[in-house]
């Protein structure tokens, strides 16, 4: 049965490549989960250590910056091949995130999350990249947008064990045990993923950065930082509002994700299909500073008002998603797309343990959740007119088109 047009790809894809968006996709939602994990549990875990809302955004902020243990990794896919290091990430990184519920204290909680998460963070940077190299190019940033939706497959499994925090203090440390099912991803990539063409065409080709490649790290690295400042915090503390200010339960929280994130999925198929088409430039710039100012506003209003927007805000970035994305892959060489990759989420994290961190000290010092948001939301509408300025077209172009660098690679 054919998908609708709207929400079909713009380019068929072969029978390698339907294969490895498949499974791209099956790794994609064991690193979402490994990366909503300690987002979701933080407020639960917190209660039972007795921890303040700005230490929970300094641990917050301490598990992001784990992203160092990263660069070996990327470096190492980058000079040996991505299917090696995306295997060995997707059996490390649930392994040791489920380390966390074993924990006796907050702060060996936060140490294994430390090392699990950034694991999960390097197989997300590979699945860029192989993405990147593997899909026709007028397809990029639709397979973008379909893994998206399967992160949020992962991430919503995460979000769907939260009532198990529910049945009492401790009970939050299931969900930790419940990263062990993505072993069995693990066990599909290591019998099914293949090495990514373009890697074993540029294997021996050597480059050197130049001022546009440079300039370009730059460039992105900067809007991921500003966009992050908001996204992060919004993020972490969100269930701590609802919880908190709203009174919500943990399966009402969960319920309250599921039904406010399910339509972003829409948004991102359909985004990725528009950047595809139409452009990634314009569609990210416009969509990225009303997706902000929704989910802010979400922490002001209460009631059914606050699901709408929250919906309305999910949809917009859902939308935006693709379009941003893709370019951490498009503008940079074989050699190095990994560790431009790599750097890049690097520059993101530091933006959200920014965010992070300002929010967690605004919060405690009676500042409302509505007004720390607001204040927030100048970031990434910043990173946003960056973006419109600042950023190429890329849609419908090849690799070694926007990347001289690689030469006459393949295509």
């Amino acid at each position: 049965m054919s998908l609708p047009v709207w929400i079909s790809p713009p380019d068929s894809l072969s029978p390698h490549q339907r294969k490895v968006l498949l499974l791209l996709s099956l790794a994609s939602m064991s690193y979402a989960f490994v990366n909503t994990l300690f987002t979701q549990t933080v407020a639960f875990a917190a209660e039972e250590f007795e921890i303040s809302a700005s230490s929970q955004g300094f641990a917050a902020a301490v598990v992001r910056w784990g992203i160092i243990i990263s660069f070996p990794f990327v470096f190492l896919a980058d000079r040996h091949g991505r299917r090696r290091i995306v295997i060995l990430m997707a059996w490390l990184a649930p392994s040791i995130s489920a380390l966390g519920a074993l924990s006796p204290s907050f702060p060996f909680l936060v140490a294994t999350q430390t090392v699990g998460r950034p694991l999960g963070l390097t197989l997300e940077i590979l699945i860029a990249v192989i993405t990147v190299e593997e899909m026709p190019k007028q397809c990029r940033a639709y397979a973008m947008g379909v893994l998206a939706v399967a992160s949020g497959i992962g991430a919503g499994v995460a979000v769907a064990s939260l009532p198990l925090a529910d049945i009492g203090i401790s009970t939050w440390r299931y969900i930790y045990l419940i990263a062990l099912i993505w072993l069995v991803v693990a066990s599909l990539l290591s019998r099914h993923l293949p090495e990514t063409q373009r890697f074993i065409d540029h294997a021996g080709h050597q480059t050197s950065r130049d001022a546009t490649e440079k300039y370009r790290l730059r460039l992105i690295a900067s809007v991921a930082f500003l966009a992050n400042v908001f996204i992060a915090s919004a993020s972490i503390f969100q269930n701590r509002y609802l919880k908190d200010i709203r009174g919500y339960s943990a399966l009402l929280i969960a319920t309250f994700t599921a039904v406010t994130s399910a339509p972003a999925s829409i948004g991102l198929v359909l985004g990725g299909r528009i950047a595809d088409l139409r452009g990634r430039r314009i569609l990210a710039s416009i969509m990225i500073p009303i997706g902000t100012f929704l989910i802010a506003l979400s922490f002001v209003v209460g009631g059914a008002t606050m699901w709408i927007i929250a919906i309305l805000g999910g949809l917009a970035f859902g939308l935006s998603y693709p379009a941003i994305s893709v370019y951490r892959g498009e503008l940079f060489p074989t050699k190095r797309r990994g560790t431009a990759g790599a750097v890049i989420t690097a520059s993101s994290l530091l933006g959200g343990s920014v965010g992070l961190i300002t929010a967690g000290q605004l919060v405690d010092s009676s500042m409302s959740y509505g007004s720390v948001m607001c204040l927030l939301a100048v970031a990434p509408c910043l990173a946003a007119g960056l973006v419109w300025i600042r950023y190429p077209e890329t849609a419908r172009q090849d690799l070694e088109v926007l990347n001289p660098q690689d030469g006459d690679g393949a295509k």
